[in-house]
């Protein structure tokens, strides 16, 4: 973590620790233990979403990789182990060229050496940023250039935006892929709230553990005084906004404390922590108005528990 980035982090936990009802952004969820934890998510029983994801590449990865075309620069937010880019790499028409955007320096640095030993005769990049925030397409650029950028966004991490910062992401996703440009990404499908909130709240405990790391990062990297004993992990749908909640809950009166501040919590008070939307295909689609992007053709799992939709950039 660089001096800027650790002010910020600081700064984002202050502002949010600080607001009538306490949040901090999902995405400090994810230092190098964070990352682990999720991966180690993703392989609990509970836990759907990965599972669906695969199986919906599998199962239409010659369509995806149709619709990404021939030499194009792919561009994957959120890259993580790199784990279903190298299906598509490996379907796709002599790809241009790869860039992988992780905001965890170490699961970009590890993912990297995977795929340039795997796949030496494609370009591969790495920028290690927070592509919440916006990004200078110039770092994009190739020379010569690619025939067409597709952004690559699998998994659910939309879902982490309200409807506005989804919105407003998926305009700046239609610009940077630019005119004939394209957008491939994952959207979680809705549900039944007990199979999201077991999902989410695994019997296993890795997402409680995923979700505790947040307080063990304030003490080890801001110096904060917090006992992350003081807190669980709960998570519950909330029926009006079609979205899983994810709380750290106070298990009785506690403090946190970091530059100075001092933030009390009784028994019972919670710190929010994660949302995760769902989306019907019809919602979703109603979400794209007035992006720049037009919904060309959507893909699910054979269990209809996942979606990824092919966007065109343009419209």
């Amino acid at each position: 973590m660089t001096p800027e980035q650790k002010r910020q982090f600081a700064a984002d936990v202050i502002d949010g620790l600080a607001a009538e009802s306490p949040a901090l952004p999902c995405k400090y969820l994810y230092d190098e233990r964070g990352s682990e934890l999720f991966e180690a998510i993703c392989e609990t029983g509970d836990y759907y979403v990965t599972r669906a994801d695969l199986a919906l590449h599998q199962a239409h990865i010659d369509e995806i990789a149709a619709a990404i075309g021939p030499e194009a620069h792919i561009i994957e937010f959120g890259s993580g182990a790199g784990i279903k880019i190298r299906a598509i790499l490996e379907a796709a028409d002599w790809p241009r060229a790869y860039t992988a955007i992780e905001i965890s320096r170490e699961a970009l640095a590890q993912s990297l050496e995977v795929l340039r030993r795997q796949f030496p005769a494609i370009e591969i990049h790495g920028l290690a940023a927070d592509y919440t925030r916006p990004i200078d397409n110039e770092v994009f650029r190739l020379d010569p250039p690619a025939r067409r950028r597709v952004i690559y966004f699998p998994g659910s991490t939309i879902s982490n935006f309200t409807h506005t910062q989804a919105h407003e992401f998926l305009a700046r996703m239609a610009r940077m892929a630019g005119e004939g440009g394209a957008v491939l990404i994952g959207v979680d499908l809705i549900k039944p709230a007990e199979r999201l909130e077991r999902a989410y709240d695994d019997r296993d405990g890795v997402t409680a553990a995923f979700n505790l790391n947040l307080l063990t990062r304030l003490e080890r990297d801001l110096g904060a005084r917090v006992n992350p004993d003081d807190f669980e992990h709960r998570a519950w749908f909330n029926p009006e906004e079609q979205r899983i909640e994810m709380h750290l809950v106070a298990r009785r009166d506690t403090r946190i404390e970091l530059d100075g501040q001092r933030f009390e919590f009784t028994a019972g008070d919670h710190i929010h922590t994660e949302n995760s939307h769902k989306y019907s295909i019809e919602s979703f689609s109603a979400l794209l108005d007035g992006t720049g992007l037009k919904r060309i053709e959507t893909w699910t799992d054979p269990d209809g528990l996942f979606s990824m939709h092919h966007l065109e950039a343009g419209a």
